[in-house]
Parts: C-alpha cells; sequence; structure tokens
C-alpha cells in the first residue's frame, strides 16, 4: 500500500485567510530545562490542512459532535468532469469550484469533497456546500500526486461544538 500526505504543515508564520488571527507555535518546557519537550499551539480551527463542517455558516448546522469518525474518510477520486461527481464517493478538485459546480455537488450529494491548497474556496460557494451537509477539506497538498482514485482520510481532532478542525490528510493507494 502507498501513502500520500495530503497534509500542508503548520508552523508560525504560515499564510492565513486574510484577517484572520496568526499560528503560534512557542516552545513551553525543553529537555534541557524541564526533562521533556512541551510546545504550545494557538491556531484556528480553520488554519492550514482542515476540515469544515455546516455550523461553519449555520447556527443550527452540524458540528464536528454529530459525525462519525468514519464520515471524514472513504473512497474518493480526482474530478475531472461531471461524471466524477457521485453520492458514494468523495471528490478531491484541483481547480476553483464554481458557483455552477457547486450546484452540481449539491444536487450529487458527495459524502465530501476537498480543494487542493493552491486555491481558496469562494465563500459563497461554500456557504451552499455546508449549506446543503457537505463536509468540505480544504487546502490539501500534494493532490498532483494523487492516482485518479484513492481511499481518502482526514479525521479531525475531536473539538466539541467544532465548526472546523485541523486534519492530518492523507490518500491510501492499493
Amino acid at each position: 500500500m502507498k501513502i500520500i500526505d495530503l497534509t500542508l504543515p503548520l508552523y508560525s508564520g504560515i499564510p492565513l485567510y486574510p484577517g484572520d488571527p496568526e499560528v503560534e507555535i512557542e516552545q513551553l518546557q525543553t529537555l534541557e530545562k524541564d526533562g521533556w519537550n512541551m510546545k504550545r499551539i494557538h491556531i484556528n480551527g480553520h488554519d492550514g490542512t482542515h476540515v469544515n463542517v455546516p455550523r461553519h455558516c449555520k447556527n443550527d448546522g452540524k458540528t464536528l459532535d454529530d459525525y462519525k469518525v468514519q464520515d471524514f474518510c472513504g473512497e474518493c477520486v480526482i474530478y475531472e468532469s461531471l461524471e466524477d461527481i457521485q453520492s458514494n464517493q468523495g471528490v478531491i478538485f484541483r481547480q476553483d469550484i464554481t458557483m455552477i459546480l457547486a450546484q452540481v455537488i449539491v444536487k450529487k450529494k458527495p459524502p465530501f469533497i476537498g480543494l487542493s491548497s493552491e486555491f481558496e474556496i469562494d465563500e459563497d460557494v461554500e456557504k451552499i456546500l455546508l449549506g446543503n451537509d457537505i463536509i468540505c477539506f480544504e487546502r490539501l497538498a500534494n493532490t498532483e500526486n494523487l492516482p485518479k482514485s484513492f481511499f481518502f482520510h482526514g479525521a479531525p481532532l475531536k473539538i466539541k461544538e467544532g465548526d472546523g478542525s485541523p486534519v492530518r490528510a492523507y490518500a491510501t493507494i492499493k
């Protein structure tokens, strides 16, 4: 089995959505002084490679608590044509998702979609997708290394009433 890491590294100064607070990763304790190393991480739920759920844009939308861990993984394909969007598999996009494409996604209802880190999802498109209970992964790295089909993994942290979370995303290929 081959594994392709789809996760961007988190670090102080990582590029963020305009206006978001900066990521800060600070050394709190060191092996030499304290007997172990420990870092404090100040991040937003939507920094780096992350997943968004409906609560991100709807007060009554599903939170991370409303999903099982298996909802964040599954068979997946790289989008090349409208036929790739199916209700039984996730879809990863290596291009912008237009409003017209978003409407097709909503109609066909894949369990989740993902977007390459080369693109920023349009806010109106994201609201349409999340408003229709489609889980959205953003800032996926290394999508150019993915084959047409693979198994996607992107489990979030278990944040109570969370609207999104960083993920360690990866693909497994048989």
